[in-house]
């Protein structure tokens, strides 16, 4: 299982997870069940708002699941069309939301938690 975690430094397992999936500059990804990763740089983190291209800003790689903070309501739908799980991260660093995904202790994001707009007024009930 590969999972993808949105990151604003990249400080490998230790990077805490980032608040928003399409700004992330760098993404970790972990593949769990052989206990390795690699950090990507996003390419789509300068996009306009609300034309996030997750797909992209994956660099086109294959995951089963994304842990973010918060995410908009277009990324989510488009990265659930696509057959990838979506979970809500808790504060902490990949490592410890990493540890909780296997058990099943990370929540799923629901469409009525995505981030409406940024900078400064929020719509809905943004999760970070």
């Amino acid at each position: 299982m590969i999972i993808a975690f949105p990151i604003v430094k990249n400080q490998g397992l230790d990077s805490g997870v980032h608040s928003h999936f399409g700004s992330a500059p760098h993404f970790v990804f972990l593949d769990l069940d052989a206990d390795t990763f690699e950090v990507f740089e996003n390419p789509d983190q300068d996009h306009q708002h609300g034309d996030c291209n997750p797909m992209t800003a994956l660099g086109e790689r294959k995951v089963d699941g994304i842990v973010v903070g918060g995410i908009g309501g277009g990324a989510l739908k488009k990265l659930k069309d696509s057959g990838i799980t979506v979970y809500r991260a808790v504060e902490g660093s990949v490592a410890e939301n990493a540890r909780l995904i296997k058990p099943g202790n990370l929540p799923e994001f629901e469409p009525s938690e995505v981030c409406g707009q940024h900078h400064g007024v929020q719509i809905g009930n943004c999760a970070h």
